[in-house]
């Protein structure tokens, strides 16, 4: 009998009895190990991670929905990753706590899992682990935190970066600084509005492997206790059942999650974690298909950072069941969703209707989608562009470059009198791409230099080979591909060179010809990365964000990308 599931501990041989009389050590019944299935409960609770912090507290109502389905639930941890404790970023780490998941599922005796997860990388980190490791498996988030307020006014982790900038240029004050960010995280629970991590438990969903309309209640309120119990019975069913990952994901199912990003106006985060979660079951979305789906797709929810509204109201008017509804023409109805149902039972029943949070496709807030995928000659394998978030005045410029080689350059020129820009530049940041930095920072949003600022400047263009917090906004373009690491164009860009953004056509150019590019490529040396542990492996081994920036031996062809 294989050691690899949960028939491991039913099994009648020595080995078996021997590991059953050690789970009795942990409080399990003999007798229960033999009948019974073994639901994995993969926790990325930590103290360390605020925003994960309640799901030892869902986790419970997790084991109790299993227990009255007749299984046997069984906890276990795993790393877990914040994006803004862990240090430089949590991408770096996301494809660690991938590995650490998929190996704890395939080497633990459990017949399926339940995923708990909830701050951005930890979602995409545990569905590829788990897809990776093939057994039945459903997801459920942590859910939003909910708004405070500070001075009569209700606040999101949105409006920190305005109070970013203000601080940066010394118009907010020691006292004013300390009361803002006291009252800006109030509880445990992820960023509540339309950040990377709310984005990535909306991918969950449209790609069938949470229960249909629970992404974005809130992580303290009793729907997310009564969804979280409900998760648990239908882990015994999905094991049952053997409903297995790679019967969900699929080329169909990534276009709906796509479509789905692309509608709301989500993080551009998600994008990278789609890439990767589709290399798991040996596809690649590629850049062609995603500016098609970029294209067709309409910009329907005003959720913040990309419209004036919250989750919570969002949630009112029915949340993703609702916004499928709404694009159901272009969406894959037929998709099977972890209930057992298709898309098409579960949006039987729902009434499109028109309000100023979800729009319908005859009145989308912008018919061109959320998001741009661009490519160029600065951009040959793709960039992004969060359109939702951006005047549309930013859509179409041309401008020349001032570069800064990294966030050490970029901290100590920015705020500098006599730096040489004014409002129509473009401010390049490079080197912070998955290798460059490593792991890909979510440090692209350049602040507007001090000069600019003081004129009023608030906005202009940005362009990087690193990423944006999902839960800011502004005119930056993302994830530049190859990244200047690894001798992209980017890397050769000099001040005054001439960029052209269309974020309408999708384009992205430099404006220098081919022989320059050559000429500036000739002394070009692939930057070195660490000589041990974990980072060098990384530094190795990890691929560029239009793969996903997953491991090339990770993916399910491994190396053969």
């Amino acid at each position: 009998m294989s050691k690899i599931d949960g028939k491991y501990l039913r099994s009648n041989d020595i080995e078996s009895s021997i590991a059953r009389a050690f789970m009795q050590g942990a409080g399990f019944k003999e007798v229960d190990m033999r009948k019974k299935p073994v639901i994995g409960i993969c926790n990325s609770w930590s103290e360390l991670n605020p925003c994960n912090m309640n799901l030892q507290h869902i986790a419970q109502y997790v084991k109790k929905g299993i227990e009255e389905a007749g299984g046997i639930p069984v906890e276990f941890p795993t790393i877990s990753i914040h994006e803004q404790i862990n240090n430089p970023s949590s991408l770096l780490l996301r494809n660690l706590m991938t590995m650490d998941v998929e190996e704890m599922i395939n080497r633990s005796p459990i017949d399926g899992v339940v995923l708990l997860n909830g701050c951005d990388k930890t979602v995409p980190a545990q569905l590829m682990g788990a897809i990776s490791a093939g057994k039945p498996m459903i997801s459920v988030p942590a859910g939003p935190r909910g708004t405070s307020m500070c001075g009569g006014k209700p606040i999101t982790i949105h409006s920190l970066w305005e109070q970013k900038e203000k601080r940066q240029k010394d118009e907010i004050n020691d006292h004013d600084w300390d009361a803002y960010m006291s009252k800006l995280i109030p509880t445990p629970g992820t960023c509540n509005v339309m950040g990377t991590a709310s984005t990535m438990a909306a991918i969950v969903e449209a790609l069938g492997l949470s229960i249909p309309g629970t992404a974005f209640y809130e992580t303290m309120s009793n729907e997310r206790e009564e969804a979280s119990i409900a998760t648990g019975r239908l882990a015994v069913e999905v094991v049952r059942e053997n409903r297995t990952p790679d019967q969900f994901v699929t080329l169909k199912s990534l276009e709906n999650a796509y479509r789905v990003v692309s509608a709301l106006g989500g993080s551009t985060n998600g994008i990278i974690h789609l890439e990767a979660i589709a290399g798991r079951v040996g596809l690649h979305l590629g850049i062609e298909r995603l500016k098609e789906w970029s294209e067709t797709t309409p910009h329907l929810v005003a959720v913040s950072p990309s419209g004036a509204y919250s989750l919570q109201d969002f949630i009112e008017v029915g949340g993703i069941p609702a916004l499928m509804k709404h694009l159901q023409s272009f969406i894959h109805q037929d998709s099977v969703v972890i209930t057992g149902e298709k898309w098409n039972d579960v949006l039987a029943d729902i009434e499109i209707k028109a309000s100023s949070v979800l729009h319908t496709m005859e009145q989308p807030i912008n018919e061109d989608g959320g998001i741009a995928i661009l490519k160029g000659s600065l951009a040959p394998t793709g960039a992004v562009f969060k359109r939702s978030a951006v005047p549309e005045k930013y859509w179409i410029h041309r401008g020349p470059a001032l570069v800064f080689d990294g966030m050490k350059e970029m901290n100590a020129k920015i705020n500098d009198p006599e730096l040489p820009v004014d409002e129509n530049s473009v401010i390049i940041l490079r080197g912070i791409g998955p290798v460059g930095a490593p792991g890909m920072p979510e440090t692209a949003k350049v602040p507007i230099p001090k000069k600019l600022w003081e004129q009023g400047v608030t906005n202009m263009v940005r362009i990087s080979d690193g990423r944006m917090s999902g839960t800011a906004d502004g005119a930056v373009v993302l994830h530049v591909t190859p990244e200047a690491a690894v001798g992209g164009p980017i890397a050769f860009v000099e001040n005054g060179d001439m960029i052209e953004l269309d974020a309408v056509k999708g384009l992205l150019n430099v404006c220098i010809s081919e022989e320059q590019l050559q000429e500036r490529k000739a002394n070009f040396v692939t930057k070195q990365g660490a000589k041990r542990g974990y980072e060098w492996l990384y530094h190795q081994h990890v691929m560029q964000a239009d793969k996903g920036a997953d491991f090339d031996f990770l993916t399910k062809n491994g190396r053969e990308n």
